[in-house]
């Protein structure tokens, strides 16, 4: 089972108790300035290859929580539709 699949059953539970009021925030979410601006640099440092082992782990642990909160981001919007049915 792929990772996303595996946390998108790991907290379906956050879906069923997400208001409306807190979806919405959770979908409106983005990193501000700076962290969008630390990972652009280490995403294009990833792609040439040049990540130190430092860098690997902070672009890992980036990626690991874009996860996490596309996922519960993924929750909000279910329980918004569920709202607008």
């Amino acid at each position: 089972m792929a990772t996303a699949s595996l946390l998108d059953k790991i907290f379906e539970p956050f879906g069923e108790v997400m208001t409306p009021e807190t979806a919405t925030r959770l979908v409106e979410m983005r990193a501000d300035d700076d962290v969008q601006r630390r990972l652009d640099e280490l995403a294009n440092k990833c792609t040439e290859g040049q990540l130190t082992d430092e860098e690997r782990h902070e672009y890992d642990t980036y990626i690991r929580a874009i996860d996490f909160i596309s996922i519960m981001q993924s929750k909000a919007r279910q329980v918004l539709q569920r709202g607008a049915s």
